[in-house]
């Protein structure tokens, strides 16, 4: 294997590339972004480098794409997994460009420098000091699409099966510390259809907020059996959660309101499925609307992520714990790592920058993560595909 390294740019000017290619998801059309020039890059970068590189288009993501580089032969290995979209942004709170790499006082500045496009700038900055030549067992580099939005990227990848790594890290910005475990993420929105009419009549009609008030009654009962029936003490909060973070219905105080949403939102604890979660929302809720039918109608506001549970006491948790100087830990937020691991790899995200800085008006990376994270990551390749 003949590894090409004349084309390569270094640390700085790959982020700047990357950064200066947006590559935004939204829900929302006019929004959205092609992730088309990330994945160009990444393609010539690993390409020089001697990877074989596949990209294939993710169904239902208006045209955007998965990126896979390999190199190696055999079995087992390490995928190193990241995204390729970043959030949107707020031009107002933004001081400098998003999509300029602005260095100030140590800090790298842009637009997906921390979450986290700058992840995949510092993977090729390890694997070049490496010989590749010796390598035996492969190591395979994820770009996915659509992280941020509906994370169909990784979950096609997963449903695939093409490869089968014994490990896998996810370069999500975790101040480099390992995480293990992390809560999910489910999102309803729950409308009640009344009848509207005159106050002064109220039997005419049927009024949408009276019937949400038992509907959050009995979502608060499913809220307080979810916490007296699930939980995980690695959490600070050791229970799912439920969160009423809407709700608007009416529009004159002389007229029977004829419709009121609620949005909610749930953190389930792994070992709870959201396709569980959902079914235990429908059962509380059966009885209202076997007493109004047609009046209940629930639906799901954005696409949710599943929980997600390794083990701290597995061989790569306890390498990647020595190596990194930090125990693992749980988070709060959710990532890719729940589909990632249905691949059968022992898996945990770990990556440079602060979770802080993640979906924030002037976005950065502290360059002091920056040797430190290819240094580690030298490390891990070296354990997972070299030995």
């Amino acid at each position: 294997m003949q590894v090409k390294t004349t084309k390569l740019p270094n640390v700085e000017s790959c982020f700047k590339q990357l950064i200066a290619s947006p590559s935004i998801s939204a829900l929302e059309p006019e929004l959205d972004m092609s992730n088309q020039g990330v994945i160009a890059l990444l393609n010539d970068w690993f390409g020089d480098l001697g990877f074989r590189c596949s990209i294939e288009q993710v169904q239902d993501s208006r045209g955007k794409h998965n990126f896979v580089a390999t190199i190696g032969q055999g079995t087992g290995g390490l995928l190193l997994a990241g995204h390729t979209d970043t959030v949107p942004f707020d031009e107002q709170g933004w001081v400098q460009d998003p999509f300029q790499l602005t260095e100030k006082d140590n800090l790298w500045y842009g637009l997906g420098t921390c979450d986290m496009k700058g992840f995949f700038a510092l993977v090729l900055a390890a694997v070049r000091e490496l010989p590749l030549n010796d390598i035996k067992h492969p190591l395979y580099i994820l770009a996915s699409a659509d992280e941020e939005t509906t994370m169909n990227g990784a979950k096609a990848f997963a449903e695939q099966k093409s490869i089968a790594p014994d490990y896998a890290i996810i370069g999500e910005p975790t101040s480099l510390k390992p995480v293990y475990m992390h809560k999910g993420h489910l999102t309803q929105g729950i409308r009640i259809i009344g009848r509207s009419g005159h106050s002064s009549d109220p039997a005419k009609g049927l009024n949408a907020i009276e019937v949400m008030h038992q509907v959050i009654t009995e979502l608060m009962r499913l809220k307080q059996d979810l916490a007296a029936n699930y939980r995980e003490d690695a959490f600070t909060v050791p229970y799912p959660t439920m969160n009423f973070g809407h709700v608007h219905g009416g529009d004159a105080a002389n007229r029977i309101c004829g419709c009121c949403d609620l949005h909610l939102d749930i953190r389930p604890l792994p070992g709870l499925p959201l396709v569980d979660l959902e079914m235990m929302v429908s059962n509380y809720l059966e009885p209202i609307a076997t007493q109004y039918p047609g009046c209940i109608q629930i639906s799901q506001l954005y696409p949710g992520s599943e929980a997600f549970a390794d083990s701290t006491d597995n061989p790569w948790t306890q390498l990647v714990s020595e190596l990194s100087g930090h125990q693992a830990e749980v988070v709060n937020y959710a990532t890719e790592a729940p589909y990632i691991k249905k691949l059968g790899c022992q898996t945990l995200v770990l990556g440079p920058g602060s979770i802080e800085q993640a979906h924030q008006p002037n976005e950065y990376l502290d360059t002091k993560f920056i040797q430190p994270t290819v240094t580690l990551l030298k490390q891990l390749i070296h354990h997972a595909c070299f030995k």
